[in-house]
């Protein structure tokens, strides 16, 4: 087993304490890390003791360890997948050759913009949640919170020490404006919109983690391709983390959605039995899937057939690929023209952002159909949907022209007449907040959406999974 050193200031397998500039230099950035996380993490919790899981191998098997911890106490570190023998670079014109252990100097803008873009999304996401656990509807939902949050922090970590370490000044100074920007600020936001956005109570949240998350899944796994060893070594340790986020949202969702079919199923009125009714679910699953769909980018991008030229950033599962070079074949992209969709062709490497994008529209389809086999054991006449990608974009070619969630192109009266029946209103977010009322007795659930059917690591769903 490929264990982590927790003698270490900083956890690390990357032996840190060989490298006592580089280790100085992460020290004095922790003391910064740690004065964001109470000033940007989540509200009044910190001094409570939650229960959560701490990675103790990078292993596949048995990687974690599950026991109270005050979140300021979490044993954040860097940690990496042991190095593959014999691999290779999988795509692009370097394919076959060996990965790099340095940054190729040709590719250091690229390779540092494509690190710092992923780093910020990690502190935003905790930005975006900090209130969240005020309101949680069950101390099991709480502790889930707040692991996304510490493994969001995390994720943070693994970015920083390629910065510091393979960039330098230039990589330090990035290093610290990750700590500086802020979700939502006006004057200085994150990187990406999905990443300023509100996220104002658990429906929110449960769509974010399944939706978003799911975009980082996505580019983590194309990362997880990079010729640049140490990124990819990174991301392929992060996708083990990620996994549970999007568990989170998936079940999240899925238990919303049990307990207005519960009181449908009764013959009852949702909104006078304080549950969420199926147009509400509908209109934030329409907003956070669109959201996430921009953060993959334009869907012609000459930066991503760089990036795959290089072999920096290749495709989500990139052996399973037929043609790892991409040079001859075309990609079919509708795109509207003179006011109607028509098709037009794309080299594939200048399509790469689309190709991603594809992989994870269909992997929404795989929650959505979840839970729709919820719905169905209920015999109820409703389904949710995943709304067509060209549906509220304000990236690519799309943008600029308005969708209904058919994918329809309609005009601007009819977008204004009916985006508040596919979009949520400002009293579709207070409703939603009127139920958000805190349940925090070990085993109670919210009276707004279902209990889960089993706890976590073998604990009863009873368990005391967060100390008030």
């Amino acid at each position: 087993m490929t264990t982590i050193d927790y003698s270490q200031r900083i956890p690390n397998n990357v032996d840190l304490k060989s490298d006592k500039r580089l280790q100085r230099a992460l020290e004095a950035w922790q003391p910064a890390y740690i004065d964001w996380w109470r000033a940007s993490g989540p509200t009044d919790f910190n001094e409570n003791e939650v229960y959560l899981r701490t990675a103790v191998s990078v292993d596949k098997d048995g990687w974690a360890h599950y026991d109270y911890v005050q979140m300021p106490d979490y044993r954040w570190g860097i940690f990496l997948t042991p190095e593959g023998a014999g691999e290779t670079i999988g795509f692009g014109d370097h394919m076959g050759e060996e990965p790099w252990q340095q940054v190729p100097g040709e590719y250091r803008n690229w390779l540092r913009r494509l690190i710092v873009t992923q780093a910020d999304t990690e502190p935003a996401s905790v930005e975006q949640q900090r209130l969240l656990g005020h309101t949680a509807p069950s101390l099991y939902d709480m502790r889930n919170l707040f692991q996304v949050n510490v493994e969001e922090g995390r994720h943070l970590w693994a970015m920083v020490y390629l910065l510091h370490r393979y960039f330098g000044k230039d990589g330090r100074e990035e290093a610290d404006e990750l700590l500086e920007r802020t979700s939502g600020n006006p004057d200085h936001p994150r990187i990406l919109q999905t990443f300023n956005e509100p996220c104002e109570h658990w429906l929110s949240f449960f769509c974010f983690t399944m939706f978003t998350d799911r975009d980082g899944k996505f580019q983590l796994l194309s990362l997880a391709e990079s010729g640049f060893d140490p990124l990819s070594r990174s991301c392929k340790f992060m996708l083990t983390e990620e996994a549970h986020h999007m568990f989170v949202g998936q079940t999240g969702i899925g238990r919303v959605i049990q307990r207005t079919c519960e009181v449908l199923k009764e013959g009852k009125d949702p909104r006078e039995e304080g549950v969420v009714p199926p147009e509400l679910i509908q209109k934030y699953i329409n907003f956070w899937a669109s959201s996430s769909t921009d953060l993959f980018g334009s869907e012609i991008s000459s930066n991503a057939s760089n990036f795959f030229r290089a072999g920096l950033k290749g495709r989500a599962y990139e052996s399973k690929q037929t043609d790892h070079v991409a040079t001859e074949g075309m990609y079919e992209l509708p795109v509207v023209e003179d006011g109607r969709i028509t098709t037009q062709e794309v080299p594939m490497r200048n399509a790469m952002n689309e190709v991603l994008r594809d992989a994870y529209l269909a992997d929404n389809q795989k929650g959505i159909d979840y839970w729709n086999r919820i719905i169905e054991k209920f015999d109820i006449d409703w389904r949710v949907r995943l709304p067509h990608r060209a549906f509220n974009r304000n990236v690519g070619v799309y943008a600029g022209h308005h969708f209904d969630p058919d994918g329809n192109l309609v005009d601007d009266a009819t977008w204004e007449a009916k985006s508040g029946e596919w979009l949520p209103t400002r009293e579709d977010s207070d409703y939603v907040k009127s139920l958000m009322q805190p349940v925090r007795e070990p085993g109670k659930v919210a009276n707004w959406i279902a209990p889960p059917p089993k706890g976590i690591n073998g604990q009863p769903t009873e368990y005391e999974y967060v100390k008030l």
